[in-house]
């Protein structure tokens, strides 16, 4: 799926509604959710301190940051492993701890992971993310927890989180130092992020994911100056322009969205010079609102 963010214009589109594992683009949402909660609360995500759960032990897979439950972080620095190192630890204890927040300001009981998840596929029902699930904050298969999205519906929460600048900031980063105190006192570690296309001219972030089950994906943003043209009456206006696109079980992903990017642009450009006719909004335009 390509798409223009700002118009909600489909550019580009191949089996967009297929149902597919999309691994660690959940973390799109987790990500999403985290910092959506933290501006609704007033929190700072630079001096948060987060600790890293027991439940840490039930996950598996990669621990690049050697995380221990009890181990403390910042919630920023674990939205950095989570988003850039694509760290499922990381991604669990963010889940464990919004959840938990959750979970007391609603004056309720239960587990809060399970909140979190919860509040990930609230936030996916009202953008309209009508053939997705989440069942982890962090993509990785579980038996007996069926998870699954489309490149059309990844598309839609990309869209919605780089609207946000902490996440957008976040996820565009090369690298980014980070730090965790534990029993042991604190140390540091250098993440960097798994999205090849970092550093290209006007990329923006967004994620990557891979499992044996959904194989390798990428979601992108980049962006263009605003285009600025002289309206009938003198004035001048501009029109943002920004692509996302949607690789989902390609073994060649990066170069892949390297040249959805530039058919993006080529059919872009010329629907633009032509005054953005559109005959069939629901076939055309992908709408993604902001919900409260």
């Amino acid at each position: 799926m390509v798409v223009e963010a700002h118009s909600g214009k489909v550019l580009v589109a191949s089996n967009a509604s297929a149902k597919r594992p999309i691994a660690s683009l959940t973390k799109i949402a987790t990500g999403a959710v985290a910092v959506d909660w933290a501006t609704a609360a007033g929190t700072d995500l630079g001096t948060l301190q987060i600790t890293v759960p027991q439940t840490i032990t039930l996950v598996g897979g990669p621990n690049p940051m050697n995380l221990q439950p009890g181990d403390q972080l910042s919630m920023r620095d674990a939205l950095y492993s989570a988003l850039l190192g694509s760290d499922n630890l990381a991604a669990l204890t963010i889940a464990d701890h919004v959840g938990r927040e959750l979970l007391t300001r609603r004056g309720k009981t239960g587990e809060p992971v399970v909140e979190f998840v919860a509040e990930m596929n609230r936030l996916a029902k009202a953008l309209g993310m009508t053939h997705t699930r989440f069942a982890n904050p962090h993509g990785l298969e579980r038996p007996g927890a069926k998870a699954y999205s489309t490149a059309a519906d990844v598309a839609r929460i990309s869209i919605y989180a780089m609207r946000r600048n902490a996440f957008s900031f976040i996820v565009r980063q090369p690298d980014r130092q980070i730090s965790v105190a534990g029993a042991a006192g604190k140390r540091s570690y250098r993440i960097r992020n798994s999205n090849d296309l970092i550093g290209e001219t006007g990329v923006l972030g967004v994620k990557t994911g891979t499992t044996t089950a959904a194989g390798p994906c990428v979601s992108v943003c980049m962006e263009r100056d605003p285009l600025v043209r002289q309206k009938p009456d003198g004035s001048k206006g501009a029109t943002p322009r920004r692509l996302i696109v949607v690789v989902l079980n390609n073994p060649d992903r990066f170069n892949r969205a390297r040249a959805l990017i530039r058919q993006g642009w080529s059919v872009y450009d010329p629907w633009l010079e032509a005054g953005a006719p559109v005959e069939d909004r629901r076939r055309e335009m992908l709408s993604v609102p902001t919900p409260q």
